[in-house]
């Protein structure tokens, strides 16, 4: 249980990480 938790975390985090990134490659690009 401990280790699903764990990897819906890192998901969530990587979701917005790429949120994050393609924010600011659009950011860059414009």
């Amino acid at each position: 249980m401990r280790d699903a938790k764990i990897t819906q975390i890192y998901e969530g985090t990587s979701e917005v990480q790429r949120i994050v990134i393609s924010r600011a490659v659009l950011d860059e690009a414009s």
